[in-house]
């Protein structure tokens, strides 16, 4: 986009982070309790059911923890140029020279359909509308809504001063352009798409998905098999106290975890070539720790109590 700005638009933020905060932490607190039930079970049916319980509650962390991020660094911003739509990894530039019209969608003779998930600071998605036909919501809110046609697609965003947005669209065109722009977007899956294009990257991610895989169903198949294993050692190498088998779990759980982690960072690292290297170095740490941890419940298993 280019540097001459001539409105910057937010959408509300503040509610939204707050939610999703909120949800994050009562689901890792669910996850928490998951795992530490799990360490206690003995093997049977109640261990099954805090291991669901614990992935469950974990599963939507990540997408809840992007759309938080994605939400903190959101923005809208109008220049003599374009329009840009910022949400996360997601950057849409657009030329006013392509923009036939922006209006307030409460205009509208037909309501809008909103998008069927939908928490405040996460309106996304795309609906069909019957006038307009397939609308993209990048929005915060279901208020303020301001609609952007396009010749090929039309968004639905929500700045804080939708009006100001309006006018201040307006005031651009009527300025002219100063220099011509191109459209683009940029999506999160084309980050990963252009990372797993790398041959190193690609043997990272599926070396480290292996191994933790492998783990995961070796100490599935040991738990059953052993009693107690000393679980650490002290200062001097020498084994703790023995613990039920069942505590293994937290080996492959939390190993799985750290991976997942290390591909999330190496792919934001990843969208700036400057910073390439250092999202090999996180992928490399990743990969290798899911070897570690193998590694450590080899030792733990093998060593005499």
């Amino acid at each position: 986009m280019n540097n001459t700005r001539v409105g910057h638009f937010p959408p509300p933020k503040r509610f939204g982070l707050i939610l999703h905060g909120i949800i994050i932490l009562a689901l890792t607190g669910v996850t928490a309790w998951g795992v530490l039930s799990l360490t206690r079970a003995q093997v049977g049916p109640e261990f099954v059911l805090d291991l669901l319980l614990a992935l469950l509650a974990f599963a939507p962390i990540p997408v809840l923890g992007y759309r938080a991020y994605a939400l903190l660094r959101s923005d809208y911003y109008i220049d003599r140029d374009s329009l840009a739509i910022l949400w996360g990894l997601r950057i849409e530039d657009i030329p006013l020279t392509d923009i036939e019209w922006v209006r307030p969608a409460t205009d509208l003779t037909h309501p809008l359909a909103l998008p069927a998930f939908r928490l405040p600071g996460g309106v996304l998605g795309s609906r069909r509308h019957a006038d307009l036909g397939l609308v993209e919501f990048i929005a915060s809110d279901t208020k303020n809504i301001i609609l952007i046609a396009t010749s090929k697609r039309i968004f639905a965003i929500s700045p804080k001063d939708a009006a100001g947005l309006v006018r201040t669209f307006a005031r651009a065109t009527e300025l002219g352009s100063l220099t011509p722009a191109e459209p683009k977007s940029v999506y999160p899956s084309f980050i990963i798409s252009q990372a797993w294009e790398s041959p190193i990257a690609r043997f990272l991610w599926m070396s480290g998905l292996f191994l933790n895989l492998g783990l995961v169903v070796w100490v599935g198949i040991l738990i059953p098999a052993l009693a107690q294993i000393p679980f650490g050692f002290n200062a001097f190498g020498v084994p703790n106290e023995t613990v039920p088998a069942v505590r293994l779990i937290l080996l492959p759980l939390v190993s799985t975890l750290m991976f997942i982690i290390g591909v999330a960072a190496g792919l934001y690292f990843y969208r700036w070539e400057k910073q390439r290297p250092l999202a090999f170095v996180v992928w490399i740490s990743s990969t290798t720790g899911a070897l570690l941890f193998l590694m450590a419940v080899l030792f733990l298993v093998t060593t005499p109590i």
